[in-house]
């Protein structure tokens, strides 16, 4: 299954789902559905996922050109951005990020509803860069970051917009190990098979136990988020 910019590669149980636009990877709408279409495929084929990016980025998170022109459309963008870390914490196999480079806002925590996150070594960014641009961190965002980084990375990188080298970013819970470049899918695929040995129902009730009051949590933050957002594009609307 291949779309415009995500693909999808079934071998011996374990999907690869691979986001490419040939430039950033940006979350633009379409992109987004077709990360829901591949998850739902996944979960049909009862697929370990290995969610991968590009050379040298994972993604930079969602479409400015999109969030610029506002409206219904950007609005839509947030809200299927917002609920896809809540697809992935809760999908009922294991889900591995092989993250390929920089790694930027919503690509952030897309990446960190993962099982298990691999980085790799390079001149990479990882950036929850919301309070930089002028936002106010996300609720579903702050949610993210709280349940994967250690407190005092957490609070520097919602408050200060911190960038995060590879190793830095390791200590700060981004992520659980980190490779050389040429070694990230095979060390990805290599810990795919070793899921192999667990048992489906235990993972995905054990997954369902830890992660259930963060789901309910992003669920709510979602209409809160898009609320704000929506005020936000009212007062920048207004002449003056």
């Amino acid at each position: 299954m291949t779309g415009e910019t995500v693909r999808y590669e079934l071998n011996d149980g374990v999907a690869t789902i691979r986001i490419d636009d040939g430039k950033r990877n940006a979350l633009a709408p379409q992109v987004l559905g077709e990360l829901n279409r591949a998850f739902d495929r996944a979960e049909s084929d009862r697929a370990t996922v290995i969610l991968t990016g590009r050379e040298s980025v994972f993604s930079a998170g969602f479409d400015l050109h999109v969030m610029r022109r506002g409206g219904i459309d950007a609005l839509r963008m947030l809200h299927a951005g917002y609920a896809l870390p809540a697809r992935v914490l809760r999908y009922p196999h294991p889900v591995i990020v092989a993250c390929n480079g920089h790694s930027l806002a919503m690509g952030v925590f897309l990446m960190i509803g993962a099982d298990y996150v691999i980085g790799c070594r390079g001149d990479f960014r990882i950036a929850a860069n919301e309070v930089a641009i002028g936002l106010t961190m996300p609720r579903v965002a702050a949610a993210m970051l709280r349940h994967r980084l250690v407190p005092a990375a957490c609070q520097r990188a919602v408050t200060l917009a911190e960038d995060f080298d590879p190793d830095s970013a390791l200590d700060a819970g981004f992520f659980d190990e980190l490779v050389e470049p040429a070694e990230l899918l095979p060390r990805a695929e290599a810990l795919a098979k070793t899921c192999k040995a667990l048992d489906a129902a235990a993972h995905a009730a054990s997954k369902r136990r830890i992660r259930a009051s963060l789901v309910r949590k992003i669920r709510y933050s979602i209409l809160l988020d898009l609320l704000d957002a929506l005020v936000m594009g009212l007062r920048r609307a207004r002449p003056g």
